[in-house]
């Protein structure tokens, strides 16, 4: 095989164009100077997006990563610049999300030594990664950048970090670039016949059938796998927060959102089902509540493409180990067309008892101040379900998830697992570039805005029309819901004095409008969403206002509260 020799930073960047990289979120400095000054003789190749902290890289890339479900990559330097991807790493790992990081190190006989910026990257990453590697020589890059994006994509995807010493990165030697394939960690569907055939029976026999959505059907393509399984059967469908937008909200079989913050019956409604079918998701105690108390009635079906979490949070009928789409076309065959009537009308009993009890209220103008729920729907209505919602962490995040009825795939984006606040500014960044085509509305509480506020510049250096809907309360909304829950409203240290947002944002050459009378809402969203810029909405809202229904830490999904 013909090889040409080349520095260690051209070879990385011929190997992501083998892996079909085009773009990069990245902040440069002195120990990945050599692989920025390759990047320079490729920008018209590979496009590189310069954030203004390395953590908005790792979100970027995150949301990049979700849209696409190709691997967002980013770009930073040793020391500091590597620790500051550490959030944005661990969320990846927590949510699934493929991300291949590369970071400058110190040149190879340095390291070790607590040189200027040095840091150990492998030893700080290796928990929150799938896969790390440090690379010393050169030569050793053509083989392991294909072996990272494989491993970053395969079986459960997530986070994969390579730290590459300056020397490598400068040093001319021979490139080869080698293709991996990662080794599949759970069977194959052929090996898992019996199992499939054993749901189907339990399925086509049930009385109360109950099918979970998680993350991991959009992950593997699977919506309309699910759709076609939940419309032969005749199946109720509920979602966990990264599920929502696989299953539209208007079907006459989607029960609602499952969890903490979720709907009334599909919470409550879990310890009454005889057979709970759970695709792609790995049993979180939000959704959970009480392990022991979880689905009593029921035989626990679970398909996930992660050995690791079989039997891991609950003891399962039925363990599948596999690709969620794959064991759906196996078992939609073997399906019975059915209907189940009077299971599903206890859902929209429950759905009523919600309705009276938490929604109408929260939809109610019974004050002069506007209610978070309030501009979700109207937002949800104006744009008809169809924006990419990319939410940050709080009790907007909730209210995003409860009062947007999505009607498109992928269209819900962010943080659950690690439930990071400052995840959707940078998020959206990524979000906005993988899809241009569609509205990105970012929807962020003004706790979590002032944590990665500094990616407003990178929106407006790069001329993306992300649209921000500032949800404004002067709190950090969450922990005082909890503190007058639980701590007997000992208010500690929630209270924003928080700056003037439109102003800031007109700092950085973005347009926006303060709304604070609900007279007004209506029009400045359509002002918001009729701009061909980016655009910051700030709408103060109900300053005490609470997220409910909310099931208590270490209650059972039927202790669920409705206020």
């Amino acid at each position: 095989m013909k090889t040409k020799k080349i520095s260690g930073g051209h070879m990385l960047m011929e190997a992501f164009l083998k892996e079909g990289v085009d773009l990069i979120f990245g902040y440069p400095g002195g120990a990945i100077m050599p692989v920025y000054d390759s990047l320079y003789h490729y920008r018209k190749k590979i496009r590189h997006i310069l954030v203004r902290h390395e953590q908005g890289a790792a979100h970027a890339a995150e949301g990049y990563a979700r849209m696409t479900g190709k691997p967002g990559v980013c770009l930073a330097t040793s020391g500091p610049g590597a620790t500051n991807l550490v959030t944005g790493i661990t969320d990846a790992l927590m949510d699934s999300v493929p991300i291949v990081c590369i970071t400058g190190q110190v040149t190879a006989h340095l390291v070790g030594t607590d040189a200027f910026q040095e840091a150990d990257v492998i030893g700080i990453t290796t928990p929150i990664t799938k896969w790390n590697y440090q690379v010393t020589r050169a030569s050793e890059i053509g083989e392991i950048i294909p072996k990272a994006f494989a491993i970053a994509q395969s079986g459960r995807p997530g986070p994969v970090v390579i730290d590459i010493t300056k020397n490598a990165q400068a040093e001319i030697a021979e490139y080869l670039y080698r293709p991996y394939t990662a080794k599949k960690l759970y069977p194959k569907i052929e090996e898992q016949k019996k199992q499939i055939k054993a749901l189907a029976i339990l399925l086509n026999k049930a009385k109360r059938p109950y099918i979970l959505i998680g993350h991991g059907v959009q992950i593997a393509h699977a919506e309309n796998e699910v759709r076609k399984l939940v419309e032969k059967g005749g199946f109720p469908a509920a979602a966990t927060l990264h599920g929502l937008s696989s299953f539209p909200t208007n079907h006459p079989l989607y029960a609602g959102m499952l969890g903490m913050h979720g709907n009334y019956g599909p919470n409550v409604l879990t310890n009454k089902a005889d057979v709970l079918v759970s695709l792609g998701m790995r049993f979180d105690d939000r959704v959970t509540g009480r392990v022991k108390d979880y689905a009593t009635k029921a035989a626990i079906i679970h398909i996930d493409i992660d050995p690791s979490e079989h039997n891991k949070i609950v003891k399962e009928t039925i363990s599948i180990a596999g690709d969620v789409k794959e064991v759906l076309q196996k078992l939609i065959p073997m399906i019975k067309k059915n209907t189940h009537r009077k299971w599903l009308s206890q859902f929209r009993a429950c759905d009523k008892i919600e309705y009276e009890k938490a929604i109408k209220p929260e939809m109610a103008p019974t004050t002069s101040h506007i209610k978070m729920t309030e501009v979700i729907d109207l937002l949800s209505k104006k744009t008809k379900g169809e924006a990419v919602i990319v939410a940050d962490v709080g009790q907007h995040q909730m209210m995003a998830a409860r009062y947007y009825k999505f009607t498109k795939q992928k269209s819900f984006v962010t943080s659950g697992g690690l439930g990071t606040m400052g995840f959707a500014l940078p998020a959206s960044i990524g979000v906005k570039l993988a899809s241009p085509k569609r509205e990105v509305i970012a929807v962020i509480g003004d706790g979590s805005f002032q944590m990665t506020i500094q990616e407003l510049a990178t929106i407006t250096q790069e001329k993306l029309p992300v649209k921000i809907v500032l949800l404004n309360n002067n709190y950090l909304g969450m922990v005082r819901q909890w503190q007058e829950l639980f701590f007997d409203k000992r208010y500690s240290f929630v209270d924003l004095d928080n700056p003037d947002f439109v102003a800031v944002a007109k700092g950085f050459r973005i347009k926006g409008l303060k709304v604070e009378k609900r007279s007004q809402l209506s029009k400045a969203i359509d002002t918001m969403l009729s701009s061909k810029t980016a655009y910051l909405l700030e709408v103060h809202v109900e300053k005490e206002g609470n997220v409910f229904p909310m099931m208590p830490t270490g209650a059972s999904v039927e202790e669920i509260r409705l206020e």
